[in-house]
């Protein structure tokens, strides 16, 4: 790999104004970096720690941030470790909402209120691929958090999503994420639900000719990928039009694409295999499919 602060400077600008990662140490491919995480959402730009680092390597960071112009505030974050995330902001002005921007359209983005941003940057391939297969389709949008992939359906053209997450607040952010873009909130509805018990309620807009299933990994209390992932797909064939396409997600390292295809194989072998997403040029690792995997399915009929 190059230099990492060529490296960085090289993703600051293919990004320019809109969000991207600029350093995925956690993929592997620069030493020393591995619990190193760096986000843009311009202009600022946020550090995320997985792991006590030396003290010169972060100093090293935070000076090289403060002499690129296109920065003009930092905020480092602890994760994990056993405690709370910690937020520090090194200098400039960190709002509670950002306002980001990805292939055009428009996100909130609250760096100090989630431990994640609110808007997963390794998947905007796939946010690119629902708007380039949306058009005068009914999408059903599940574990959809804040919505950007309803945010990416609507923008191409779907005729109604319909987003179920367990997280009102998510849904509420959702909500102002689609306001953002000026979009039409009667052809969009939320469903703050507990979806393995709500699926007689999820059926009634249906059926779905897009069903997009990006789940956590591991989320104990409400999702378990080894458990629970198959009870999802099993409900496919009830939620789905007789030509409905599939965009299946997950984001476990232990798994690579098989543990998805396998399981709707045996769940749901009606629908066909038709292509993993492309990984995206700012997420590099040293082993392909451990990151993010986004897989289309077609129903064969």
């Amino acid at each position: 790999m190059a230099d990492i602060y060529s490296w960085m400077h090289e993703q600051l600008v293919v990004a320019g104004k809109e969000c991207r990662r600029l350093l995925h140490g956690r993929g592997g491919c620069f030493p020393g970096y591995e619990a190193v995480v760096v986000d843009w959402f311009a202009p600022v730009v946020i550090i995320r720690l997985y792991a006590d680092v030396p003290s010169p390597l972060l100093d090293a960071l935070k000076a090289y941030f403060k002499s690129e112009p296109l920065v003009t505030a930092l905020l480092v974050q602890q994760r994990g470790r056993g405690r709370d995330t910690e937020h520090e902001v090194i200098y400039g002005d960190v709002a509670d909402m950002l306002v980001a921007q990805e292939s055009g359209l428009k996100y909130e983005i609250r760096p100090t209120q989630f431990q994640n941003s609110g808007l997963f940057l390794d998947m905007r391939n796939g946010r690119d691929w629902v708007r380039e297969h949306a058009n005068g389709m009914n999408v059903l949008n599940l574990f959809s958090f804040t919505c950007a992939f309803s945010v990416a359906a609507i923008e191409g053209g779907a005729s109604q999503v319909v987003n179920v997450d367990m997280s009102k607040r998510g849904l509420s952010i959702g909500r102002a994420n689609h306001q953002l873009n000026e979009h039409d909130l009667s052809s969009v509805k939320f469903m703050p639900y507990d979806m393995l018990k709500s699926w007689g309620r999820i059926r009634r807009p249906g059926p779905y000719d897009l069903i997009i299933i990006d789940p956590p990994s591991f989320q104990p209390g409400s999702f378990v990928a080894e458990n629970d992932y198959r009870k999802v797909l099993r409900r496919l064939p009830e939620l789905a039009s007789s030509h409905s396409k599939v965009l299946a997600c997950h984001n476990d390292p232990a798994h690579n694409q098989c543990f998805v295809r396998e399981l709707m194989a045996q769940e749901c072998p009606e629908f066909a295999f038709v292509e993993l997403l492309a990984s995206q040029q700012d997420f590099p690792d040293i082993e392909s499919e451990r990151g993010v995997k986004a897989m289309v399915f077609q129903h064969g009929d």
